[in-house]
């Protein structure tokens, strides 16, 4: 699935299931809790955290593609196309990160 078909499938099941978008802000709130999720499995897994009773069973890549889900919306809502908004990023880096990681003596 492409990114740019991601974007129409989740739009299609807001207005459909999901009824309709919850507003930006919203929104943005939801993306942190989802974030927060994330790290929570994060810390505990590759982390020194050891897992709650409520922590089992929780799938990382769940969690990731709740972070997803969620980014998706908000760039559906504010016309933001995620495959350009992408290309222009690693545009951005390649251009400004060229030798930066290479010459960094932390990263040998």
């Amino acid at each position: 699935m492409t990114l740019s078909e991601a974007q129409k499938l989740v739009d299609q099941w807001i207005n459909t299931v999901g009824v309709r978008y919850f507003n930006e802000l919203t929104n943005m709130t939801i993306l942190m809790e989802e974030v927060g999720e994330l790290a929570r499995i994060m810390a505990r897994t590759y982390g020194e955290q050891s897992f709650k009773e409520s922590d089992q069973g929780k799938d990382l890549g769940d969690e990731m593609a709740d972070v997803l889900w969620v980014l998706i919306c908000l760039a559906n809502q504010t016309g933001v196309d995620l495959t350009q908004a992408l290309q222009k990023n690693f545009e951005k880096k390649n251009i400004r990160d060229a030798s930066r990681h290479r010459n960094n003596e932390k990263l040998r």
